[in-house]
């Protein structure tokens, strides 16, 4: 990666055109905790003009031709490329990624907005049938999906790309105009992606970025003439969205305690390079990271041995050096959080098996046996680097074990046994199974999401373009027809 200079203010963007009412928005270097930039901040009346501009942009937006929307898409992907090394050093800069995450991150965001530059022209509907009874002899339908109107998005610190762009890609390529409001601890991502968007010839107010406060925004969910929420975050402040939103619909991305389950059979190599990925990259801080890991009780003391020993080589430091693996916590006050929940079982009985130390917000990568099942470490989501290791017996046990959480978003299984795959994809209670590998995978056109307090919806751009459409159906009584 070439070092890129950030600059020391950055604007919003108001109804496509950048905008500096004025600097009150600091956003820190996650790991040197400096200030690195600053940016100007939404107030209820710039939001308010946003969405009014939402609404004037409604009409035009949903007359643009799909190859112009595509057009659109494109130049993204195109400026996008042109500016990865910018775009990944912001990530290490204001979310403390490690570089290499970082790079992965850009790569993922390119990939969402050319998903979305292609089915911008897949907008599909429907010939049906209606001559089911004599009454409807002569009659035939259609119909067609129609951007729903102005939607508003509020995204996460974790991923200020790519669960950005997640929201914005869908709902450019369905029509849609939108405002939103990203993270106040990681806003630069998306400011980045307004300035690419305001190259392009959208119509006015078809977009807004507007970072702000919590208390200031809650315009975003409430206001009804906004037609669709879509809030990736913490659990406790999604729900609550929700039930503040009115008659929109809302999609909620939220949480998780994700499991894998390391089945006899199972790739031991394999296992522990995909796991110890998964728990820990992006220092831990990704909802579908893998938090519980169910080993069968004939490789449990052998895999146990193995994940400790890779666990123990990993690099902490300075997100912008190649080696490092773990970065910082978000925020000193998320690294207290973990590491008093790591204490707390450790007083409850649990075994540390390796990590366990913190300094400031860099916490070590964190292993833990024997964690008592009604401990946060296990019950909560951790959005940090630490596991948990428990055994099995029987498949329906660990089946069993993945299903007690109240959370369920993904689940991974490793194992050689197509039945087991086939019961694990009847049996779990999640949004995704994923075989031979960590929940953490996820590819950028599959559905995403989860049920149970992980949330509502799914994300992947079909998907999302779905949820910002409305179905409107056509029928037509031929003259003959009597």
């Amino acid at each position: 990666m070439n070092m890129v200079e950030l600059k020391s203010t950055y604007p919003l963007y108001l109804n496509n055109k950048a905008s500096q009412p004025n600097t009150d928005l600091e956003v820190t270097d996650k790991f040197t905790n400096e200030v690195a930039f600053r940016t100007a901040l939404a107030t209820p009346d710039i939001i308010e003009e946003a969405i009014a501009g939402a609404v004037r942009a409604t009409e035009p937006m949903a007359k643009m031709a799909s190859y112009e929307r595509q057009a659109v898409l494109e130049h993204c992907v195109t400026r996008f490329r042109e500016r990865f090394d910018e775009l990944a050093y912001s990530l290490c800069v204001e979310a403390g990624k490690p570089i290499n995450d970082a790079e992965g991150e850009v790569t993922r965001l390119i990939d969402t907005f050319k998903i979305a530059a292609e089915e911008a022209t897949r907008n599909y509907g429907e010939v049906q049938p209606l001559d089911i009874s004599a009454r409807a002899k002569g009659y035939m339908g259609m119909w067609k999906r129609v951007p729903i109107g102005p939607c508003s998005f509020i995204s996460p610190f974790n991923f200020p790309l790519n669960l950005a762009a997640h929201k914005i890609a869908p709902a450019i390529a369905m029509g849609c105009p939108f405002v939103m409001k990203p993270a106040s601890k990681t806003p630069l991502g998306a400011i980045i992606m307004g300035e690419v968007l305001a190259e392009t010839d959208l119509p006015e107010g078809a977009f807004s970025i507007l970072p702000a406060s919590r208390d200031g925004a809650d315009l975003f969910t409430t206001d009804e003439r906004l037609k669709l929420l879509s809030f990736t975050g913490s659990p406790g402040v999604g729900w609550d969205l929700k039930a503040k939103a009115g008659k929109k619909p809302v999609i909620l991305e939220l949480g998780g305690n994700a499991a894998v389950v390391v089945d006899k059979d199972a790739d031991l190599d394999h296992a522990l390079e995909r796991i110890i990925f998964g728990a820990f990259y992006q220092s831990g801080q990704s909802c579908i990271g893998v938090q519980r890991i169910i080993i069968h009780e004939e490789i449990y003391d052998i895999f146990r041995d193995m994940l400790v020993a890779k666990t123990k080589t990993l690099v902490s430091g300075d997100p912008k050096e190649r080696d490092t693996f773990i970065g910082p916590m978000i925020s000193l006050g998320e690294a207290k959080r973990l590491k008093g929940w790591i204490d707390s079982a450790v007083d409850g009985g649990a075994n540390l098996l390796c990590g366990g130390g913190c300094e400031g917000n860099m916490l070590e990568a964190t292993l833990l046996e024997n964690v008592d099942p009604s401990a946060d470490a296990n019950r909560e989501e951790a959005f940090g680097p630490m596991a948990l290791l428990t055994k099995f017996t029987d498949f329906n046990e660990a089946m069993e074990q993945v299903n007690d959480s109240k959370f369920g978003l993904q689940a991974g299984i490793f194992t050689r046994d197509i039945h087991k795959v086939l019961d694990a994809w009847d049996t779990l209670d999640v949004g995704g199974v994923v075989v031979n590998d960590v929940s953490s995978y996820r590819v950028d056109n599959m559905p995403y999401g989860g049920v149970k307090d992980s949330g509502l919806g799914r994300e992947g751009i079909r998907f999302a373009m779905e949820d910002m459409s409305e179905i409107r159906n056509l029928v037509i009584r031929r003259e003959s027809a009597g």
